[in-house]
């Protein structure tokens, strides 16, 4: 199974851990960062994460999130095709890096993306037959992938 977390997804264990939304889903994104390195899944990176983190204000974060990328086993360069793709989601009201990272988890040929991006997630879901990958929350997959488990 391969797996695609966004940034806001990287960064979230080093969220404001105040509000129980954000502590499960920082728990879950950990969770799935073990998982890939037990290589009980295969994790994605791309050219879009990392030049987003690259014009992260704070370096210090930036390292952490970075820390977390040595779980990722597969890296999906830019390409023009990418870029056309996202373009095409862009008309659904994405924004254009997150289209970005979402055509590049379908040229990945990711079985999931996952974001905590609330606006994604429901923009994906109105879409979620015309796209190439499932969309959903960490901590929500995390506990569907639990209970296909048992």
């Amino acid at each position: 199974m391969t797996v695609y977390l966004d940034v806001c997804c990287l960064n979230r264990p080093f969220d404001d851990q105040a509000q129980n939304r954000v502590r499960l889903e920082a728990e879950a994104v950990l969770s799935i960062l073990e998982m890939a390195d037990a290589e009980k899944l295969e994790l994605i990176g791309s050219d879009i994460i990392d030049d987003e983190l690259f014009q992260m204000p704070d370096s210090q974060r930036r390292e952490k999130v970075e820390l977390l990328l040595g779980s990722s086993s597969k890296h999906i360069s830019l390409t023009t095709a990418i870029e056309k793709r996202a373009m095409e989601l862009q008309t659904w009201n994405i924004s254009p890096l997150d289209a970005l990272h979402l055509a590049s988890a379908e040229a990945a040929h990711a079985d999931y993306f996952l974001t905590t991006d609330d606006r994604l997630l429901r923009r994906a879901g109105l879409h979620a037959d015309e796209l190439k990958v499932k969309v959903e929350n960490p901590a929500k997959w995390l506990i569907q992938e639990a209970s296909d488990e048992s």
